[in-house]
């Protein structure tokens, strides 16, 4: 399988405080579910902000799709196919309706709203969450916010995806349910989760980053 993304050897810190990560490596093949554990603070989510060029390293090398990228420029193309759920549902979802969310991200990339909305439609269908379509954002309960979320991610189609706690606030029934999806997908998968059941059902392998590096390469 090709290898689609290869973080090697990321340094980072953010302003004023000690290096989160000292040399950590990463690398995912297609088709490849990776978990990436290990406690709180040792650099899980910056990793994977780092993947999609939200912040850049100090040092090492970022290579997704086989280029390197260095550069915000060089990003763009990476976050059209790595698609990323964030920690909290709150800072991804900010439009007036569930339609709305979905759609941002085809309208962003130039399809017309007729297009995006038909994307719409076909990723609900697909998750079973079409009864959601024309709710408020805002009044979703977590578990919902959680799953509109991946919806606005997969609609974009990714290669990658990356989730950084996807159970956190989920009850029983709608945890079942993303495991339902993720067990369906065909994309690359990076899970963060403390979940370590969740964790064994999703993935195949695991990277455990401590202080900063990786303790466990393979």
């Amino acid at each position: 399988m090709p290898t689609l993304l290869e973080l090697e050897e990321i340094h980072f810190a953010y302003p004023g405080q000690t290096p989160v990560l000292r040399g950590a490596s990463l690398s995912v093949a297609a088709g490849e579910r990776v978990a990436l554990v290990g406690p709180n603070g040792s650099g899980k989510s910056t990793l994977l902000r780092i993947a999609l060029g939200l912040v850049l390293p100090l040092r090492g090398r970022v290579r997704a799709f086989g280029q390197e990228r260095r550069h915000e420029a060089a990003f763009h193309d990476v976050r059209r196919r790595i698609g990323l759920v964030f920690q909290d549902p709150d800072d991804q979802l900010f439009c007036p309706t569930v339609a709305e969310d979905i759609a941002f991200g085809p309208l962003n990339l130039g399809r017309s709203r007729a297009e995006a909305l038909r994307l719409v439609d076909e990723v609900l269908d697909r998750l079973a969450l079409r009864h959601l379509r024309d709710r408020v954002t805002h009044h979703l309960s977590g578990g919902e916010k959680r799953l509109i979320t991946l919806a606005s991610v997969l609609v974009m189609d990714p290669e990658v995806l990356l989730l950084d706690e996807p159970t956190n606030a989920l009850d029983p029934e709608n945890e079942a349910r993303l495991l339902e999806i993720l067990l369906a997908l065909p994309q690359a998968i990076v899970l963060v989760s403390h979940d370590a059941a969740f964790r064994a059902q999703v993935t195949s392998r695991e990277v455990r980053l401590e202080k900063g590096i990786v303790v466990n390469p393979s």
